[in-house]
């Protein structure tokens, strides 16, 4: 059974030596990767065999081995396939816009400190001593020290598996290596926990749990004013602050993410249930909002909360389903008749045809349950015994 893939990021602390041998290392390599790019660009020969032809021996001459060419060239390859699938999926805006025209018009640039990959032969690891081996254009540095919790040593000791990235982040260098986690057996479910995802409330489950949204939007509205005053300043002073709060915000919604994916896919193994999620792909087209509220919609991160439920129902063995939210707001769940109405208002819901008043999210997520229940019970075999 295939395992669930996470990725595990620990801090090297290289001393004085190491340092500026694995910066140089990230900066050339990520150097070269530009120069491939243009190449591919020019050539218009993306397809790593074929590229390798073009750019291989100059790689090679400009010290970096040959894993390190290879890897160079795989990266930019994967970066042009990225583009291709984002243009198809029109993730760049319709043909003949503006931003795909600038996508389209360019070759795929590396930052500096862009995350270059690593496999056995240019990177092994010390889990006793907590310490890496690592290739670097001024030769294999030994004994590079790393720090990370406890857990995560032990997630790195028993499931560690191919590569890991390097990167280099405000002045640190960080190893993002990936694990594969055995995989849990899936049961069959007693029932479904509808989950309702939202703004005001960030998750609210059919079970009784609601997040509530107004602690992180009031925090995103805090951050949002900070960096409008120190933006505004323009000192070095301000623009040092700005640079010390960046991704704070990324870091505390992430972490909010986290606990409210714990808390349900807990409550699901705990009552041996299912999960059940409104297939939200695609909201961001879809959805027409005033200026005001775009803010709150763009900032929120739908796809990074299901992808927490995701992995950590797989990781525990609860079945989850997708189901189509259409009307999962409108739709009564006593009665289910659907009628624009009977949203009173963001809270509120009042059936226009039973009567019936509840909490607008927990109607919803009992719909959402509902659906999950016929969607598993039209995916899974048929328990029907076969005819003698």
């Amino acid at each position: 059974m295939p395992g669930v893939k996470i990725v595990v990021p620990v801090k090297l602390m290289p001393d004085a030596v190491q340092a500026p041998a694995i910066g140089s290392t990230l900066h050339t390599v990520n150097d070269r990767a530009n120069w491939v790019s243009e190449v591919a660009f020019a050539t218009g020969v993306m397809r790593e065999y074929a590229l390798r032809k073009h750019t291989y021996a100059e790689l090679k001459a400009a010290g970096l081995g040959a894993q390190a060419a290879q890897h160079t060239i795989k990266k930019v390859c994967d970066a042009y396939a990225t583009l291709r699938g984002n243009l198809r999926a029109g993730n760049l805006g319709e043909p003949g816009s503006k931003r795909r025209k600038k996508a389209e018009s360019k070759p795929v640039v590396f930052r500096p400190q862009a995350a270059h990959p690593f496999d056995e032969r240019c990177l092994s690891w010390q889990y006793d001593a907590q310490t890496v081996s690592i290739w670097t254009i001024s030769g294999r540095l030994k004994n590079v020290r790393f720090a990370c919790s406890a857990g995560a040593l032990k997630t790195l000791r028993e499931c560690r598996k191919g590569e890991s990235d390097l990167i280099e982040r405000d002045g640190v260098f960080y190893l993002i290596a990936v694990c594969e986690i055995p995989e849990a057996e899936q049961y069959e479910p007693d029932q479904f926990i509808g989950v309702d995802l939202g703004i005001a409330n960030i998750a609210t489950t059919s079970t009784g749990y609601l997040a509530a949204g107004h602690g992180l939007n009031r925090y995103r509205k805090r951050q949002l004013r900070l960096r409008k005053k120190l933006q505004t300043k323009r000192t070095k002073s301000a623009k040092r602050r700005l640079k010390v709060r960046r991704r704070k915000e990324a870091r505390h919604a992430a972490n909010v993410n986290h606990i409210i994916a714990k808390q349900i896919v807990t409550e699901a193994e705990r009552t041996s249930s299912g999960i059940a999620l409104e297939d939200l792909g695609g909201i961001r087209q879809r959805v027409r909002l005033r200026k005001p509220q775009r803010v709150a919609l763009h900032s929120w991160a739908f796809h990074q909360l299901r992808t927490f439920l995701e992995y950590k129902a797989r990781r525990a063995g609860v079945p989850l389903v997708y189901v189509d939210p259409a009307y999962t707001s409108q739709e009564c769940a006593h009665c289910h008749h659907i009628d624009k109405k009977n949203r009173v208002d963001q809270a509120r819901f009042v059936c226009r045809s039973c009567g019936v008043v509840a909490h607008a999210d927990r109607n919803a997520s009992h719909n959402i349950a509902a659906r999950g229940e016929a969607v598993w019970t039209a995916g899974r075999e048929s328990r029907v015994p076969d005819t003698p």
